[in-house]
């Protein structure tokens, strides 16, 4: 049961591309191994910046034999007058077996030819050798380079290549142009550690002989070493490492034989804002900044004067590579401190002009426009809130300053920082604490998994920010694709429904989508027609994906508080967020608990029959809507009867959004109402006459229309 060994040698590849080819190769080669019938004891794919590598334990030393049914041409076709045509001598040729051979069979299309062919197992070697090359090229990334006078497209040159089956060399050549690379066992150790060949003997020897050569290939082990030789550093200098996940999954992709150096900077830099000197580290730099050890609140992280670099070099040379690194950071935190003066210099609102040479889109004119934009529709926010006064002056200051700071030096050298030096500079001015906070708090949440603004300033900014923003791109027809969402028209709406129902913000978004889309026209009359049901459909399926995704919601109920192409239920829905959420959670729990099994049947069944009559879907009065003067049955009666007990409970519900009494009245209901249909005064709901018939279905049109305060319980799967 040999072992396979390949090795592809690089220049130093992407660190992004490393992590997608162990991702590619994860799915490709075990998929394309159970294709061609090998099996295998485990597949390790490893990869550092200078080359890729999987080793494959315990295969076969050949395919097993195997048998084949192939079907052929229509029996038409292949015969006439009961002899062979060239059509049953092609395909048996190619086949390679006797025309005596072929059957017959019946399939849904008719008689066709068939073959049953015992294919016997090719070897092991035969096959990997056809493999590697589909392997190297299926892999997938951007900026795909060629090199020399070739047509091979990888992310950097290729320049060697292991290929051993347990000791045995499998021949592969990869031609690329007048340049030919041989597969063999030489493999290359570190560029500066073990700079000579180094020769593999045998596959299951890899990793060891690498070791050796001062080459960690596995990720894994080398993500470790990094973040213990961080933290032990760390130590040294009393304080502890900021280790974000990107980054180390970035340097852990950067070197082969990781060493944790320390660097120092000066303190007269620690006078910046810290969010300024960690950008410069881990952004620009890929350095780890160093915190007090004791732990702080996100707003008041301290910052020690050190930083720590991952070094791909000599560790005997750690100072000399520490120094280096010295220089490079005090020259651009020097830059900081430059931008930062200058940017104090005056206050954050006479940026406010600046903004009118930045465009924020084409057909909409200035991010200075936008701003005024932003006020206004903040303004409406605050007002369904009903802020206090302070609070509104507070949230027309913010939404005015809000964009200020992307005219600043320090904004424009580190896009990073928009709304954090805002926030910074708005302090400094004297602008107040709610003002400042917001200016930050309007970015977020900046992605999936970020916060989401605390404050009644921050939420309303934000959300005024990003209605505009979904409006105004919707209203010139680039509404987003699978592929393509310029503008983050998704996150935008997503942020707008997350920020409605973690701060319980009571906004009326179908009211104010119509007023931002009226005004929108006002100054583009041009705008797209469709533009609010556009709008409308958009939120209802982030909400829809919301509720299943982030809220667990089962889908028929997620359904069943959105409607299907209902446009009351739609209205509704965009009119209350609150609502919504707060319906699609009862719901959920009343299945759990098993309520909604009680009342299931009785108005599901009601909720289908009342559809063929032509009560509306508002009423809920019996007395104005049942005659009963009709009656025949005395279930009709006590039907009626539950109904005008029902009634009093659904609208102390619809306006407490307090949904448990509407469910224990319906729950109260259900025997009535299953006597209506199977008891022993049961009727026929349908009856020949039609007032009758009319007047049975408005009982129990009447029974959905109240438990449509809840939901369409029509949309609801039987459990």
């Amino acid at each position: 049961m040999p072992t396979f060994l390949l090795e592809i040698g690089t220049e130093e590849l992407p660190a992004t591309f490393v992590s997608e080819a162990i991702s590619q190769w994860e799915k490709l080669i075990p998929t394309a191994l159970s294709e061609v019938y090998l099996t295998n004891d485990g597949i390790k794919i490893y990869a550092t910046p200078r080359r890729l590598a999987v080793i494959i334990n315990n295969l076969p030393t050949q395919q097993p034999d195997r048998e084949e049914e192939i079907k052929g041409p229509p029996a038409k076709a292949a015969f006439k007058d009961g002899k062979p045509t060239k059509a049953a001598e092609g395909f048996a040729k190619k086949q390679e077996i006797e025309l005596k051979d072929l059957e017959i069979r019946p399939t849904e299309k008719g008689d066709f030819v068939f073959v049953n062919k015992k294919i016997q197992g090719k070897k092991t070697a035969e096959i990997i050798i056809k493999l590697v090359p589909e392997w190297i090229s299926k892999l997938e990334g951007k900026r795909f380079m060629r090199w020399a006078d070739g047509d091979i497209k990888f992310p950097r040159p290729i320049r060697w290549l292991v290929t051993l089956l347990d000791g045995e060399i499998l021949p592969i050549n990869l031609e690329n142009g007048s340049e030919i690379i041989t597969s063999g066992r030489i493999s290359y150790g570190h560029r500066v550690l073990h700079p000579e060949s180094i020769e593999i003997d045998r596959a299951k020897d890899y990793v060891e002989v690498l070791k050796k050569a001062y080459i960690e290939v596995d990720f894994q082990q080398r993500k470790s070493q990094i973040e213990q030789q961080i933290q032990t550093v760390a130590k040294k200098v009393k304080g502890t490492a900021e280790v974000s996940t990107e980054l180390l999954a970035e340097v852990t992709n950067l070197v082969e034989w990781p060493t944790a150096v320390v660097g120092k900077i000066d303190e007269e830099f620690l006078i910046l804002p810290s969010e300024v000197t960690t950008t410069v580290m881990v952004t620009h730099q890929r350095y780890f900044p160093v915190l007090k050890s004791t732990k702080t609140a996100k707003s008041k992280v301290e910052l020690l004067p050190y930083f720590i670099t991952i070094s791909n070099g000599d560790p005997e040379k750690s100072e000399i590579i520490a120094k280096g690194n010295e220089r490079v950071i005090r020259a651009r935190l020097a830059d900081g401190q430059f931008f930062y003066k200058a940017d104090l210099a005056q206050p954050l609102e006479s940026y406010l002009p600046e903004l009118e040479a930045v465009t924020f889109q084409a057909k909409l004119g200035s991010v200075r426009k936008k701003v005024e934009r932003i006020v206004n529709i903040a303004k409406l926010i605050a007002e369904q809130l009903k802020v206090s006064q302070e609070e509104s002056k507070n949230i027309e200051r913010a939404a005015l300053l809000c964009k200020a700071d992307l005219v600043t030096q320090m904004v424009y050298e580190f896009p990073e920082l928009q709304g954090i030096m805002g926030e910074k500079y708005a302090r400094a001015c004297g602008e107040n604490e709610a003002v400042a906070m917001a200016i930050f708090e309007h970015y977020l949440p900046r992605g999936a998994g970020d916060i989401l603004p605390e404050s009644i300033s921050g939420q309303v900014v934000s959300l005024a920010d990003k209605l505009d923003t979904l409006v105004s791109i919707f209203g010139l027809g680039m509404l987003p694709t699978g592929s393509s969402d310029p503008f983050a028209l998704r996150r935008a709406a997503n942020a707008v429904v997350n920020i409605t129902w973690s701060a319980d913000l009571s906004i009326n978004l179908h009211q104010l989508l119509e007023k931002i889309a009226v005004d929108f026209t006002k100054f583009y009359p041009e705008a797209e027609s469709e533009l609010l049901p556009q709008l409308y459909d958009f939120f209802l399926q982030r909400i829809k994906t919301i509720l299943q995704e982030e809220k667990n919601i089962d889908y028929d109920l997620v359904n069943a508080v959105l409607g299907n192409n209902d446009s009351e239920y739609t209205e509704r829905a965009l009119k209350d967020l609150l609502d919504v959420r707060n319906r699609a959670i009862f719901l959920q729990n009343i299945r759990q608990n098993g309520l909604l099994d009680q009342i299931y049947e009785t108005v599901n069944r009601s909720t289908r029959l009342a559809a063929q009559g032509e009560l509306d879907k508002i009423q809920l009065a019996p007395e104005k809507n049942v005659d009963l003067n009709l009656f025949k049955s005395q279930s009709e009666l006590a039907f009626y009867n539950a109904l005008v007990d029902l009634v009093p409970q659904t609208k102390i519900s619809q306006k407490t959004r307090n949904y448990q009494q509407l469910v224990d009245g319906l729950a109260k209901i259900a025997p009535t109402v299953s006597n209506f249909f199977d008891g022993p005064e049961s009727v026929l709901v349908m009856d020949p006459d039609p007032k009758i018939k009319q007047n049975r279905l408005n009982l129990l049109g009447l029974l959905r229309n109240n438990a449509r305060v809840l939901a369409d319980f029509g949309e609801i799967v039987k459990s």
